[in-house]
């Protein structure tokens, strides 16, 4: 409570500098600066949802108020300019409430960090130019950056060199501060200075500038006057949505700054919301649109602010220098308190994200400064839209161009590594395996299928697809997915689809292309697909001894994979295949282990995974007790040599760890469960006579 109290009355005596400044520019005399540092900024405390940032008279707002005055000749500072403004204000409000209305907050979700980096240092770097005149003895300026800096050189003739030091000393005095004694409210130490050295020194006598003189007492409510809405209703309309697009924009990037900074969250309707009863109560003041002010939040949280008891207290600080303190205010040197508000934006500056971007991602770096020129050079609002605009452009292009690496096998170590990072990955022999890692679609489909084909070799025998990365497909790429396995099958050379999420199963039967399924392309993991391939453990390597041969171990090894590959149809696509290969013996005559193998794989799904495999002679031996015209002696052959295979699997299983046989067990009992469930008929018992209970 004692930081928020502190920061609050620190915002306050900060605040007269700059609201005075700020009414000056929208056309209003200098008092309604301080009105607009009252009643707005208790009303938004209640609102808002962010425990610390500032609300009021801004630069941006009073600017483009300012500017509009002049365009449509109203005289600055006249009676109709002070009637004109707050009839402007109420217009922003309803705009600001409509947002409201349509959760139009919620857009600040597609801004990147580094368009908000370079927003807030664009608005930043904007107001630090407008306030240098001041720091010399000339007057502030208004713009973008070359009008800015048009007007710095126009007033160099005014340069005073006492107001120079002045506003400089305390620049350099309170950046050092910052660093060296960063709890000493020092920015209050230099007021009380700057106003000390005017009573004892009387600095305007040496041409400093002071503030200028304010009436005392609290302002009186003002309501809108129709008369002066219509004569304009056109301009007022339009320049009100820009600056209630201002508004929203400016500060929910600012304040969505604090709460990433800080590890909160903030409820972007409800901000907005805020901003709306903030300008209602700014309206019924006589003030200009106010506005979530960037330098001021920089110097709460500076004095360690972390809740809107600051706003309360800066509030009630105000209320109080309106109705005692307004006879002090003449003796604060202008300069000084210039002095504090540019050292207050050199700490909001985020050139720090800048610096980051450069050396890790040049795209980043390059939103972040459209960002920061586009508010420094155009304004707020192109500023913004070059930056999400940008934003966007970088996500398609890394949808597009997402990251992708052809994949081999480094001897001693798990996994599949990146062939051009590790010199020490080893391709397997006659395998292609590529991972690509993004949503396939239409624009990046063609390059997908380009680099497969350049990486095909004379003795490629199977492409591999590691589609961990790709969440979803369009019509565009499933259809081109079917093109390219069948280019593929002329030359010889397998395809798989492997390690995607279940959805992209879906969405390729959807698309037409369920063929991909139905003939085996698509495999739950690259070992499986290998398997598939005839490619056995030891994997061969290019370049690698037979002794170095590589086999390794995935833990989705473990799964099932007809579930995956045909979700609820899984079951009767396994039984289908197992009367396909089932008719392959009995046409063949030949109920070898070695012919049971071999009709599995030239099956139309092609070889399946070890515990699919399982299932797989269950049912081939289900099939076989079902045909009544086979001799017995002939099902007794069948069913020993489907045993003898069934062994094998079993042990296969075991290499793999003694919770992976449970599993299998597991599923076999389910399996039996299912069957059961579908053809009672049969007699179960006699189907798994074979099995002994130790090996179930």
């Amino acid at each position: 409570m004692k930081k928020d109290i502190l920061s609050g009355i620190v915002v306050a005596l900060i605040s007269i500098p700059i609201s005075m400044g700020y009414a000056q520019v929208a056309g209003l005399s200098a008092v309604y600066g301080l009105y607009g540092s009252v009643f707005p900024i208790l009303v938004f405390a209640f609102f808002t949802s962010s425990p610390q940032f500032v609300f009021g008279v801004d630069a941006t707002p009073a600017a483009l108020v300012g500017g509009a005055l002049a365009g449509l000749g109203v005289v600055s500072g006249s009676p109709e300019a002070a009637a004109l403004v707050p009839v402007i204000t109420w217009v922003t409000a309803c705009w600001l409430f409509l947002f409201y209305v349509i959760r139009a907050g919620r857009l600040v979700n597609y801004i990147s960090q580094p368009v908000m980096g370079g927003f807030i240092s664009g608005i930043g770097c904007t107001i630090i130019l407008m306030q240098v005149p001041k720091l010399f003895g000339g007057n502030a300026g208004t713009g973008e950056l070359f009008v800015l800096l048009y007007h710095i050189w126009q007033e160099r003739s005014s340069f005073h060199l006492l107001s120079a030091a002045l506003g400089i000393g305390c620049v350099v005095i309170l950046q050092i501060a910052r660093k060296k004694i960063p709890k000493v409210p020092m920015s209050v130490l230099l007021m009380l200075v700057g106003a000390g050295l005017t009573a004892f020194c009387h600095l305007e006598r040496y041409g400093v500038k002071l503030l200028p003189e304010v009436a005392s007492g609290l302002p009186g409510l003002v309501l809108p006057d129709p008369s002066f809405l219509f004569p304009h209703f056109g301009e007022i309309l339009i320049l009100s949505l820009t600056i209630a697009l201002v508004i929203m924009a400016q500060t929910l990037l600012a304040s969505s700054n604090y709460a990433l900074k800080y590890h909160y969250k903030i409820d972007y309707n409800r901000e907005v919301l805020a901003y709306a009863a903030g300008n209602v109560a700014g309206a019924l003041v006589g003030c200009c649109p106010v506005n979530g002010s960037v330098s001021r939040s920089g110097i709460a949280d500076q004095y360690g602010c972390k809740s809107q008891l600051m706003s309360i207290s800066a509030g009630l600080t105000m209320i109080l220098v309106l109705l005692f303190g307004t006879g002090l205010l003449q003796y604060l040197p202008v300069p000084v308190l210039t002095g504090i508000v540019i050292s207050a934006l050199m700490g909001i500056l985020e050139f720090g994200i800048a610096k980051k971007a450069w050396k890790a991602d040049k795209q980043e770096f390059a939103i972040f400064m459209a960002a920061f020129l586009g508010v420094l050079i155009l304004g707020t609002i192109y500023g913004v839209i070059i930056g999400v605009i940008l934003s966007f452009i970088a996500v398609i292009i890394r949808a597009v161009v997402p990251p992708k690496a052809f994949l081999g096998i480094i001897p001693g170590h798990e996994g599949l590594h990146n062939l051009s990072r590790y010199k020490n990955a080893f391709p397997i022999e006659h395998t292609v395996i590529y991972r690509f890692s993004g949503n396939l679609f239409f624009a990046n489909i063609g390059a997908f299928q380009e680099d497969i084909e350049k990486a095909l070799k004379e003795d490629t025998r199977q492409v591999i697809v590691d589609a961990r990365g790709i969440g979803s497909i369009d019509i565009t790429a499933a259809e081109r997915l079917v093109i390219l396995k069948r280019n593929l099958k002329e030359k010889g050379i397998g395809f798989y689809l492997t390690e995607h999420a279940d959805v992209v199963n879906d969405q390729l039967r959807a698309f037409g292309a369920g063929s991909l399924i139905e003939e085996g392309a698509v495999r739950r993991t690259v070992t499986l697909a290998l398997r598939a391939a005839g490619v056995e453990k030891p994997y061969p390597l290019e370049g690698v001894s037979k002794e170095e041969e590589y086999s390794y171990v995935e833990a989705n090894e473990r799964l099932a994979e007809f579930e995956w590959a045909f979700g609820e149809g899984a079951g009767e696509k396994m039984e289908a295949l197992a009367a396909e290969v089932a008719e392959k013996l009995v046409h063949s005559g030949d109920f070898s282990l070695e012919n049971i193998v071999s009709s599995e794989k030239t099956a139309s799904w092609g070889r399946v995974g070890l515990f699919d495999e399982d299932e797989l002679l269950n049912r081939i031996e289900l099939y076989f007790a079902a045909i009544k015209e086979m001799d017995p002696s002939e099902i007794e052959e069948i069913e020993r040599r489907l045993e003898q295979r069934r062994r094998i699997v079993e042990e296969k299983v075991k290499e793999l760890s003694p919770e992976a046989l449970e599993l299998l067990r597991y599923q076999r009992k389910k399996v039996e469960e299912r069957l059961k469930e579908k053809r009672p008929e049969y007699n179960l018992t006699s189907i798994f006579s074979l099995y002994k209970e130790d090996e179930i």
